[in-house]
């Protein structure tokens, strides 16, 4: 397949006009020194500060220069599906407009996926300038359950620094705030060659973050719905079904031994409670209704899968 470019690089950004002719010209050394036709996506997601006046500036004196403007902010993940429908190079890069990326880093993570073959090369901030009670702690717990739950061993999910073969984001979509977990949503389409490459991190050097501590909150809910979707998203009847069988044998076996004590105890003259006495029997009759619910809900779950237009979307590889 012929590309324009060798190289599309797409920035998502929200305020972040003092670090644009920096990062641009960065760029462009790094291009012109190895070579490489290249194209830089800037992606205003709703930007206040005149960042779209400053990439309309560098888009006039620098043609390798293309911009997206939001009408208003749609956040992270927006950004990146637009710029990657726009992407026309070989490798397809991410980066953060807030210089803590270094643009250094891309020659080597091309070589990686062109020559080594790689369909996702990661980057790994391994000594992180950020503040080690907010940022690093947080990052290393919600990283280690992203690897126990996706099982893509990269140390650094999250970082914004990312190389992918162009076939890649061409067949996953970002929405949400997947952006998160591109890689896992690479891998459930079939670009399983993922790797990782240790980068260097630099302090912010304008402006603030725009992420809080309740990112790792919605990291975490967006990881078990990506969990759950890549499992059961066209079977939900195996999850539900199952779920609400056992819940409700469950119940249903609690409720026969409950009944049949009693009728025990009373053949034998023995003492014995009520039933509607027993907390035990309200439990049987909670997961008895339970079960009969999920049962219901994988049921009406598997119909709208049925029914979906992309029930038999499929991701071929090659066709002879």
């Amino acid at each position: 397949m012929e590309y324009k470019y060798d190289i599309s690089i797409v920035i998502p950004l929200f305020n972040e006009k003092e670090s644009l002719p920096e990062l641009t010209s960065w760029i462009k050394k790094v291009m012109e020194e190895n070579g490489f036709s290249y194209e830089i996506i800037l992606v205003d997601d709703g930007s206040t500060d005149g960042s779209w006046e400053e990439i309309r500036s560098l888009s006039t004196s620098d043609p390798s220069v293309r911009g997206i403007s939001f009408r208003r902010n749609y956040g992270k993940s927006a950004a990146l599906y637009e710029g990657f429908a726009s992407a026309a190079g070989k490798v397809v890069f991410t980066m953060d407009a807030d210089l803590q990326d270094s643009p250094d880093e891309l020659p080597e993570m091309y070589r990686m996926v062109t020559e080594e073959g790689w369909d996702v090369v990661s980057g790994w901030k391994q000594h992180r300038k950020d503040n080690k009670l907010t940022k690093n702690l947080p990052s290393k717990l919600y990283n280690w359950t992203a690897r126990k739950v996706t099982g893509i061993k990269l140390h650094d999910m999250n970082c914004g620094l990312k190389a992918y073969r162009n076939e890649v984001v061409k067949n996953i979509e970002v929405y949400g705030e997947m952006h998160r977990y591109i890689p896992y949503l690479a891998k459930n389409a079939g670009f399983d060659r993922i790797t990782e490459k240790p980068v260097h991190h630099q302090k912010r050097k304008y402006g603030v973050s725009k992420f809080g501590i309740e990112r790792f909150v919605n990291g975490f809910l967006d990881l078990m719905s990506l969990w759950f979707l890549s499992k059961f998203g066209k079977k939900p009847m195996h999850f539900f079904g199952t779920s609400g069988i056992l819940m409700f044998l469950v119940g249903f076996i609690m409720t026969v031994w409950i009944i049949a004590a009693k009728l025990i105890n009373q053949a034998h003259g023995v003492r014995y409670r009520a039933v509607t006495d027993q907390p035990l029997f309200y439990l049987a009759l909670l997961a008895i209704v339970l079960g009969v619910l999920f049962f219901l809900a994988g049921f009406i779950g598997e119909m709208i899968s049925r029914s979906s237009s992309a029930r038999n979307e499929y991701n071929i590889k090659e066709r002879i």
